[in-house]
């Protein structure tokens, strides 16, 4: 009985991969990531938006002042706030100052008593609307000396309670976005060290032969860290293409200022969202060599836990 013909080897094939390519836990854990960096894109991207109105109310009122002006006996509202918005308008740091008639006056209150809400017989009191200079804005001592120079009797309000709660706002809403992002990226960092050291454990044997041969701790860590580093960036370029789409859809379907007045989109924020890819990469590396040095050391490595 003749012997079995020895094995073929093919001279131009090559070995393949250490690690496989594809893994059946890889769809999961590329879903898991791609709508954490969805959810973390979306936060950055309603986190601009919302801080661009909170700026945008910061600055109207900033530059802007509402007196209220009440008449003297024997002149009439209307004269009196006339009166007071010619006393204001020679104001240093005033750009211009008007009287706002009732009809303007009703339009201020229809947000909250409705179109047509406002009974005809109701007093509203007058009111002249100063426009500030926005370099050198007049403060309010000087707009109140102003009107008392001019002999009419006047309330000056600037503002200055409600700028501060708009800032503070603007400050809870940028916390808040950053916050979510970094929850979000630890979550993904998370679960890319949870399926490192699955994977580990998955190829033990893979591992310990490695070592056998006289492979460096590194150099194990490192199949690891590049496998999910690419794994990653490829779930976060999936994460932000869909947190944009989303953001698209809605400035499209939006009127002209964006989706509502509490988050005035801009489409030169989804370039914020454009570093997604090479964050994601960098989680998925760092994590994963992490995780994979840690075991490698404890279980798998020379028993000294030194690195060779």
């Amino acid at each position: 009985m003749s012997d079995p013909p020895p094995p073929h080897h093919d001279a131009g094939a090559r070995p393949g991969p250490l690690l496989p390519v594809q893994d059946g836990r890889d769809g999961a854990l590329m879903f898991v990531i791609a709508v954490l960096c969805a959810l973390a894109c979306l936060a950055v991207l309603g986190g601009a938006a919302a801080d661009r109105a909170a700026r945008g109310w910061s600055a109207d009122l900033k530059t802007s002042a509402t007196v209220q002006v009440r008449p003297k006996p024997g002149e009439t509202s209307a004269e009196a706030a006339a009166r007071g918005a010619e006393a204001l308008a020679g104001v240093n740091g005033v750009a211009e100052a008007r009287a706002l008639d009732r009809a303007a006056a009703v339009k201020l209150l229809e947000p909250w008593l409705g179109k047509g809400g406002v009974p005809d017989d109701l007093p509203i009191p007058e009111l002249v609307t100063v426009d500030l200079d926005p370099a050198h804005p007049a403060d309010a001592a000087a707009l109140s000396a102003a009107l008392a120079k001019a002999g009419v009797d006047g309330s000056v309000d600037d503002h200055g309670r409600w700028l501060a709660d708009v800032e503070r706002t603007a400050l809870t809403v940028r916390v808040a976005a950053v916050g979510a992002a970094l929850a979000l990226a630890a979550a993904a960092a998370a679960a890319i060290g949870f399926a490192t050291r699955a994977g580990l454990q998955a190829r033990r044997e893979v591992v310990e032969v490695l070592h056998l041969a006289g492979a460096e701790d590194r150099f194990v860590a490192a199949l690891f860290q590049n496998r999910f580093a690419r794994l990653s960036a490829w779930a976060g370029l999936q994460g932000m293409a869909v947190a944009a789409a989303l953001w698209t859809l809605l400035r499209l379907l939006a009127p002209a200022d964006g989706f509502s007045p509490l988050l005035p989109q801009a489409w030169r924020d989804l370039w914020l969202i454009t570093p997604c890819v090479f964050i994601a990469g960098a989680i998925g590396a760092i994590s994963a060599r992490s995780s994979a040095m840690t075991m490698v050391r404890r279980g798998y490595g020379s028993g000294d836990g030194a690195e060779r």
